[in-house]
């Protein structure tokens, strides 16, 4: 399988600090059905390429949509930023899985997940299972509306795992984190096609750095 393209660096607005260099980072734009950072898709159901006032996404129906990408992006990073910039719609179910990493033949794993509340709003849930434990930060107490755009982090520095949601950081915990093999990549439901999402995808970034708030993409 080839190497995933890395994106040339760019500039923030409003003078904020630059991306990270392209040799420490790969980002993914989801703006087609047929390929990913230059990776062929697996395309299940029906996602739907959407136009947006900052470009395109791929749309999820959250109960068949999902895009499978045969790459781990974050193979072999000992520290790790992980991004993704959605938008979770109402309608879907409690449980959804938007982006899960996981190493081939084993449960290690990188997860990304919503929960849906009672009174119709969401909460970030983040998962690693490394060396065989797992991890989870589950945001309970940072509740957010359905609908609009969010970017979520998910940050690793050898130490702890910590979340962020619009750059702010909600949930943190240590964690002895174990480097990932080689493994696969689905977006809009968990790699064994439960816990759908219904919403929408716009970009994945993964960076070998430790990045700070001033350096996350923005939504």
């Amino acid at each position: 399988m080839p190497c995933l393209l890395l994106f040339a660096t760019c500039a923030h607005p409003d003078g904020a600090p630059p991306a990270p260099k392209s040799a420490d980072w790969i980002e993914w734009k989801l703006d087609n059905l047929s390929s990913i950072g230059g990776q062929r898709t697996t395309v299940v159901g029906a996602p739907r390429v959407i136009e947006t006032t900052w470009g395109r996404a791929v749309e999820f129906d959250g109960s068949r949509d999902a895009l499978f990408v045969d790459v781990h992006p974050l193979a072999g990073a000992e520290r790790f930023t992980a991004e993704v910039i959605f938008r979770p719609d109402p309608g879907g179910s409690e449980e959804q899985r938007f982006l899960h990493l996981q190493e081939s033949g084993s449960k290690d794993r990188v997860l990304f997940e919503i929960r849906l509340t009672d009174d119709g709003r969401w909460f970030l849930d983040t998962y690693i299972k490394t060396g065989g434990k797992g991890h989870t930060l589950g945001a309970r107490g940072f509740k957010h509306p359905l609908g609009p755009w969010y970017h979520a982090a998910l940050v690793v520095d050898g130490e702890q795992m910590r979340h962020y949601v619009n750059g702010e950081m909600e949930l943190s915990r240590k964690i002895e984190f174990r480097p990932q093999g080689s493994g696969r990549t689905s977006l809009g439901t968990r790699i064994n096609e439960v816990h759908w999402f219904k919403g929408a995808i716009r970009t994945a970034r993964f960076s070998t750095r430790v990045l700070s708030p001033s350096e996350f993409l923005t939504p």
